[in-house]
């Protein structure tokens, strides 16, 4: 299944979902059995049925900051759209960028954001967007993204269709995030809540976390036929030896290690020992795993529903089975689950 045709399939616009349920745990959650090919439809709430005593999940803690920034041109005052792809030099404060529109800004160019307390320049063009960026700031890390959470708009993808809304500051993070780094949401965690989590240590149900820093390539269609040929971006992730221990003892008793999202399962799958073992350590990763594809560590896996031609469905479908997946969106789309980060949840297992 290494063909970029075969993900394609029509996705009626009204099943993406352009805002999250009012209560996160009340999506709708479809279970697909991989050894039987059943599929049971449930609330997300109950997902806690199919795991027991000892079993693991594993989380993304990375936290998305508000990524987009309205600048004004010196001189020109021309409104130019900068977002923040990631932090270069946190202590130099550069950054790599995409601006819009491109063609009105150049290197040397400054810009101004908020009511002045920010101020940018452009030190050169990286590809026909992208911008490398100097901002102006005295102060650590921490204090710029203080910064931009004042000045700054959560990076909501652009397939939804609509602008940011302050709600969104909020339903665009995980209830868990710590770590800033992302500019898209680790959407199977979206479902969380406190309350269920709660629910899950009364089960005696490990809950343990990793870190990866989401970028684009997780919204973006893929490009090539030949999957083969496709290479993602570098994400940053960390996995805490901790999370390792607690896998490790999953993995002995044969318990089942559930990963939360393709980013989890990304980070995972970057940091498998020759022996098949989780690895604790940190480091970056382009890994894209489609079919034929061998998962090393989790036994389960948590999603959402994807869009076309997307890395999110290559690799669910390399985890599933591509025909059972395939089954399993066709009788979504009939059912009209919700689809894309603010829409209805997956459990394979």
């Amino acid at each position: 299944m290494g063909r970029l045709s075969n993900f394609k399939f029509s996705l009626p616009s009204q099943l993406i979902a352009s805002h999250p349920t009012e209560d996160r745990e009340e999506a709708r959650l479809m279970v697909v059995h991989k050894d039987t090919g059943k599929i049971e439809h449930k609330l997300f709430k109950e997902i806690w049925q199919y795991f027991v005593e000892n079993d693991t999940f594993i989380v993304n803690e990375t936290k998305v900051f508000p990524a987009k920034l309205l600048g004004h041109k010196e001189r020109t005052d021309a409104a130019i759209e900068v977002f923040l792809l990631r932090v270069l030099d946190p202590k130099e404060h550069l950054w790599d960028t995409l601006v819009d529109p491109a063609r009105k800004v150049r290197a040397g160019n400054r810009l101004y954001f908020g009511n002045g307390e920010l101020v940018g320049e452009i030190l050169h063009n990286t590809t026909s967007r992208g911008r490398t960026m100097k901002f102006f700031f005295e102060g650590g890390l921490k204090d710029f993204h203080n910064t931009l959470m004042d000045i700054g708009t959560m990076p909501l993808p652009s397939q939804l269709n609509r602008k940011v809304e302050p709600e969104d500051l909020i339903n665009y993070q995980t209830v868990y995030a710590k770590h800033i780094g992302s500019v898209v949401a680790p959407a199977a965690g979206l479902h969380f809540t406190p309350h269920l989590f709660q629910y899950l240590i009364l089960k005696k149900i490990n809950v343990v976390p990793i870190t990866l820093h989401l970028s684009l390539d997780m919204l973006k269609k893929v490009d090539v036929e030949d999957l083969t040929k496709y290479r993602s971006n570098s994400e940053f992730f960390s996995i805490p030896n901790e999370t390792k221990l607690v896998v490790d003892r999953s993995l002995d008793n044969k318990q089942q290690v559930c990963a939360v999202g393709i980013s989890t399962t990304k980070a995972i799958e970057s940091a498998v020992s020759v022996s098949g073992r989780l690895q604790a350590g940190q480091g970056w990763t382009n890994k894209f795993c489609f079919a034929p594809y061998s998962f090393k560590i989790f036994t389960s896996l948590i999603t959402n529903f994807h869009l076309p031609e997307s890395i999110p469905l290559i690799t669910t479908a390399a985890f599933a089975g591509y025909d059972l997946l395939m089954q399993a969106y066709q009788i979504a789309i009939k059912e009209k689950y919700r689809f894309f980060v603010y829409g209805d949840a997956m459990l394979i297992i």
